[in-house]
Parts: structure tokens; C-alpha cells; sequence
């Protein structure tokens, strides 16, 4: 029972967060607008309107479902002693919970600072804009986007080690994943540091190789119920 509702919580939680992200993409431009001025960002969001809000809320929420299945994989291969994936398991626990605060930000903390530059002066604007900065580096780059995905990757790698030898095509495609999801960090990094080399397709294909790894790694779980209790054989 354990290895189904694991399973199927692994395909449920990427199946939802891409069609809320594809949502979030075809009405707010995402993720391509991240990397726009405040002048750009906050009228949009505010062309929004309470709709977009919502959207946020979706997309932040379908995606902190993925924290269930990451916690219960372990029993779910009957390897909660397997230090790689103990250690896995906490690790990839805590990038949902970045990742979460990462996009929360944009329920709680964007809202006022749209409205307050949308209403503002010139003088308001220039300190919203400080602010937005502010804001938007340490919440989206840092936390969601830096440690968020460093450490969802390191979730990911530390699973595929694990299935490695009695799950060998898992294994790979998610080393395939992980090692293409990880090349959207020099876009993260151009932020701090101008002129960083970014490949622009980095972000796309990596997070996507990533989410439909995380579909099939669900629908492994579902299907192989009967060759994964000798997992634990292994490590007794």
C-alpha cells in the first residue's frame, strides 16, 4: 500500500505543478520575466490582478506535495536504514521547503510591493524598486532557485545511487536529469556575477528532464512491487 500511494504521489506532484507552472508561463511570461527589471515585474503582476495571485498559490503548493512521496520513498523501498537515502530523504525535504518559501513570496511579499509602485511616486518607486531586489535575490535566486534546486538534484542523485544496481534505467535517466537540471545554475549565478556563461535552454530542458525522471521514478514505485522488498536484502 505504502509503495502506491509513494508512487502515485510522485506522478500526482509533478503532473500538478507542471500543468500550474505551464499556466503561470502562458499568463505571466515565466520564468523568462524572472530575470526582468522591477519596472517590468511589478506593473505585470499587477496587470494580473487577484487571478495571478492564485496562480502563485497553486504552483507553490502542487509543488510542496513532492515533499510526501520524498518523506515515504524510504519505507516505500524498504531501505529507512539506507544512510544514502536517509540522508537523500532530508535533503530533498528541505529544498521543497525552500523552493516553497521561494514561491510563497510571490502570495505574500510581491503583492504590496506591486501595489505600492504602482501608486507611488518616483521617490516610492525608486525605494520599491531596492526592495524588490532585495527581496527577489535572497527569496527567489538564493533560496528557491540556488539551494532550492541544489539540493533537489542532490535528492535526486542520492535516490539513483540508491536504485543504481537493482534499477539500473532509473538510475541513469536520473543522473541524465540531475546532471541537465544542474546547468540552470549558471543562470542563477549571472545574477550575482555579470557575464557568467548561461545556456539558455538549461533551465527548460534540465527542470523538465527532471520532472518527467520524478513521473517515471512514481511509476516505477507503482509498478515494481514485487522485486522491491529485495531491496532491503542489500543492507540487512
Amino acid at each position: 500500500m505504502i509503495r502506491r500511494v509513494t508512487g502515485s504521489l510522485l506522478v500526482l506532484a509533478a503532473i500538478a505543478f507542471g500543468v500550474a507552472a505551464s499556466v503561470l508561463s502562458s499568463t505571466f511570461d515565466w520564468p523568462d520575466i524572472l530575470r526582468e527589471p522591477a519596472g517590468v515585474v511589478l506593473p505585470a503582476f499587477t496587470a494580473g490582478g487577484t487571478s495571478l495571485i492564485w496562480t502563485w498559490f497553486a504552483v507553490a503548493w502542487t509543488y510542496a506535495l513532492l515533499a510526501i512521496p520524498i518523506l515515504l520513498l524510504p519505507q516505500a523501498l524498504n531501505r529507512r536504514h539506507d544512510p544514502v537515502l536517509r540522508t537523500a530523504t532530508w535533503l530533498g525535504a528541505a529544498s521543497v521547503l525552500l523552493s516553497l518559501i521561494g514561491f510563497l513570496r510571490w502570495v505574500f511579499v510581491v503583492p504590496p510591493l506591486a501595489r505600492a509602485y504602482a501608486e507611488g511616486d518616483e521617490t516610492t518607486r525608486a525605494a520599491v524598486q531596492a526592495a524588490w531586489t532585495a527581496q527577489h535575490q535572497f527569496g527567489g535566486a538564493l533560496l528557491g532557485e540556488h539551494l532550492g534546486q541544489l539540493l533537489a538534484i542532490a535528492w535526486s542523485v542520492g535516490v539513483c545511487v540508491t536504485l543504481l544496481r537493482e534499477h539500473r534505467w532509473i538510475a541513469g535517466s536520473g543522473f541524465v536529469a540531475s546532471a541537465l537540471y544542474l546547468t540552470n545554475q549558471s543562470d542563477v549565478l549571472a545574477t550575482a556575477i555579470p557575464g557568467f556563461p548561461v545556456w539558455e535552454l538549461g533551465g527548460l530542458i534540465g527542470s523538465t528532464a527532471w520532472g518527467l525522471w520524478t513521473i517515471a521514478l512514481g511509476v516505477s514505485v507503482i509498478r515494481r512491487t514485487d522485486d522491491l522488498p529485495r531491496l532491503s536484502a542489500h543492507v540487512q
